[in-house]
C-alpha cells in the first residue's frame, strides 16, 4: 500500500492514462479525485473504485476550474497529498494551419491550467509535504511537425516542473515529470485511424517503432507514476523521466 491514506487529484482521469493512474493509485491505498469532462465515463470509473473515488466534471479551459477541482477534493476527502496534471487536448496543426485561437486553447488546457491547479492546491500540498507529477510527452523535445502547439505546451510543462522544483524544495513540495513515448490509449488508436492507419494498426507495427513487439500501455505507465507520488521517491524533485521503448537520444532505428 504505497499510497496508503493519501489523497491524489488526477486530471483527465475519465479514460486513458489518467484512468489507469487512478485505478493503480486506489489499489495502492489512495483516495482519488477523478477529474474530466466525460461525465458518463467518469461515473463508470468512480463506480468501479467505490468510496475511494470522487468525481469532478469541469472544463480546464475555464479559469475557475483549478479552484473548483481543489475545493471538490477537500470537500470529498479533507486533504491533498498529490496532484497529477495529466489532462491534455491533442489537436493536430503545423505552422501553416495553426490559428491564434487553436494555440490559445491548447496552451490554456495543457499548460496554463496545470500551473494554476498547482497554485490552488499548493497550501494543501505544503501542509502534507506532497508531490506533483506532471505528465508530459517526448514531443517536448521538438515534437511531430503536425503537433506544433501540443509540443510547445509540453515543453512549457517541463520547464515549469523544474522551475517550481527549484523554487519550492524548501517547502518540501516535490515536482517531477514523466515524458511518455508512444502509449496505446483509446484516443491514440482512434487518432491514428483518422490519420490513415488501418484498423488493427498496433499489431502491424515494426520493431523500429516498438522493439519489444507490443505497444506500451497506460497500465504500465501508471505503475511508474506510483513511485513519484509516494514517499519512497523522496527527496527527489525536478526530475524529468522519459519512458519509451527506445532512447530518444542516439536512437538507431535499424537495431
Amino acid at each position: 500500500m504505497r499510497l496508503k491514506d493519501k489523497v491524489i487529484i488526477i486530471t483527465g482521469a475519465t479514460s486513458g492514462i489518467g484512468k489507469a493512474i487512478a485505478i493503480k493509485a486506489v489499489a495502492e491505498g489512495a483516495k482519488v479525485l477523478i477529474h474530466g469532462i466525460d461525465k458518463s465515463g467518469g461515473q463508470e470509473v468512480v463506480d468501479q473504485l467505490g468510496k475511494s473515488a470522487s468525481l469532478c466534471i469541469a472544463d480546464l479551459a475555464d479559469k475557475n476550474t483549478p479552484k473548483k477541482i481543489v475545493d471538490d477534493a477537500i470537500s470529498a476527502f479533507g486533504q491533498v497529498d498529490g496532484l497529477v496534471n495529466n489532462a491534455a487536448i491533442i489537436e493536430r496543426n503545423n505552422l501553416s494551419q495553426l490559428t491564434p485561437e487553436a494555440f490559445a486553447k491548447t496552451i490554456t488546457v495543457n499548460l496554463q491550467s496545470a500551473l494554476f491547479l498547482i497554485q490552488a492546491a499548493f497550501p494543501y500540498l505544503k501542509k502534507s509535504q506532497g508531490s506533483v507529477l506532471n505528465i508530459g510527452s517526448i514531443n517536448a523535445y521538438s515534437g511531430e511537425s503536425s503537433l506544433l502547439a501540443y509540443s510547445i505546451g509540453k515543453a512549457g510543462l517541463q520547464t515549469m516542473t523544474r522551475n517550481l522544483a527549484n523554487a519550492h524544495g524548501v517547502d518540501k513540495v516535490r515536482f517531477n515529470l514523466i515524458n511518455p513515448g508512444w502509449i496505446l490509449t483509446e484516443r491514440e488508436y482512434v487518432d491514428q485511424v483518422k490519420k490513415g492507419m488501418p484498423v488493427g494498426w498496433p499489431e502491424k507495427l515494426g520493431k523500429e517503432n516498438i522493439p519489444f513487439g507490443v505497444m506500451s500501455t497506460p497500465e504500465q505507465l501508471a505503475v511508474a507514476c506510483i513511485y513519484w507520488l509516494g514517499d519512497e521517491s523522496k527527496p527527489f524533485t525536478g526530475a524529468v523521466v522519459e519512458l519509451e521503448q527506445f532512447s530518444i537520444i542516439g536512437r538507431n532505428p535499424e537495431k
